[in-house]
């Protein structure tokens, strides 16, 4: 049916060519910071999370080889408290790295293989009678863990997606009428294949805009490669993906308070802003049918916010919006057909957008 950790039972009752760019700019002696709860945040808090996160990052390098980006983008989500999409052809170790981070952290995993007859109750629970007890039993499903890898979630149909993004957004599940919060911290990676499309059921927009970020995840280079295969080869044998180097560096707890921390990061007045001229550009672009909406704007902000802090910044700054960009609005962007047809791609456009978007100057 789905490939996943056992259920557990607890008993309780049943861009080419711009249109001008808006290009004004507030008064530069505007500075919220004076009005923000990052003033508050002492720079040993700041230095222990930015030392807590690289020590998260090295651990999942171990194991996951080739790969810093996306092990980047993933700390990112996970410390903005949203979840991913990652899309790459088979084989390129988004597994690996789900179980890496669940270790790291000291958090539990899950994967379910999405299938089209995946049902809802498969992936949340159900509630099932116990003859024994004469009661009712919560089964819980897979989604009741820290790290819920979705493996080809455009596999399922329309409804058992649904399920599970409502999952992601209210951080709860309810089963008979009854809700049951999820353990924090909640990441889901959900992945997809680019290749192979008969079958699948893809995202529609407004499921798509749920995803913090669109993650792109690609072939490793020769040398990583070489590297990883000598690893994988060397004292293990079939298919086993093995994490025991990772050692567990951080708690989940730890991880709550690193994303509490992440929420009061000092931003200035104008680097929101800066954020939203880019948001607002998408809607505009020449090639884009349809932009990003304010949900964009505020995916960015919060990105935004955990990447300074994975760059070791004890505030936002530009550099750290563009950083985040690329994989919080390419999935939030619909080209024009002309401008796939001459292979345009959303980063290409993105690219033209931060790069005829004013920065500020903080």
């Amino acid at each position: 049916m789905n490939d996943q950790t056992p259920d557990t039972a607890t008993e309780t009752s049943p861009a080419e060519h711009s249109p001008a760019t808006e290009n004004s700019q507030p008064d530069s002696g505007q500075n919220s910071s004076s009005q923000d709860h990052s003033s508050q945040i002492s720079a040993e808090a700041l230095n222990n999370a930015i030392a807590d996160l690289n020590k998260l990052r090295e651990q999942i390098g171990r194991a996951v080889i080739g790969q810093s980006a996306v092990i980047d983008q993933a700390l990112v989500c996970l410390v903005a408290s949203g979840h991913a999409l990652v899309e790459g052809v088979p084989g390129l170790g988004k597994t690996l790295l789900v179980r890496a981070l669940a270790k790291a952290v000291g958090g539990e995993f899950s994967r379910v293989q999405f299938t089209p007859d995946l049902m809802p109750s498969d992936v949340t629970g159900h509630a099932m009678y116990d003859m024994k007890s004469e009661q009712f039993r919560i089964r819980r499903g897979p989604v009741f863990c820290n790290f819920l890898l979705a493996d080809e979630i455009n596999r399922a149909p329309a409804k058992t997606q649904s399920s599970l993004l409502e999952v992601m957004q209210e951080q709860q599940v309810t089963i008979e009428g009854e809700s049951h919060k999820l353990e924090q911290p909640f990441l889901v990676l959900a992945t997809q294949n680019p290749v192979e499309q008969e079958g699948t059921y893809p995202l529609p927009e407004a499921q798509l805009d749920r995803f913090l970020l669109k993650v792109l995840i690609d072939y490793p280079s020769a040398e990583e490669e070489s590297t990883l295969a000598r690893q994988v080869t060397t004292g293990a044998t079939g298919d086993t993906l093995n994490i025991d180097d990772i050692e567990t560096v951080l708690s989940p707890q730890r991880v709550v308070e690193i994303q509490q921390l992440a929420t009061e990061l000092e931003m200035d007045q104008q680097i929101v802003d800066y954020a939203v001229r880019i948001v607002r550009a998408t809607r505009e672009w020449s090639g884009i049918e349809f932009g990003a909406g304010p949900r964009g704007s505020i995916s960015l902000l919060r990105a935004a916010r955990a990447q300074a802090l994975m760059s070791g910044n004890h505030f936002v700054t530009p550099d750290d919006v563009k950083q985040a960009a690329p994989a919080v609005l390419r999935h939030r962007i619909r080209l024009t057909a002309d401008f796939e047809i001459e292979g345009y791609s959303p980063d290409r456009v993105l690219a033209d957008i931060l790069e005829n978007t004013d920065a500020p100057r903080v």
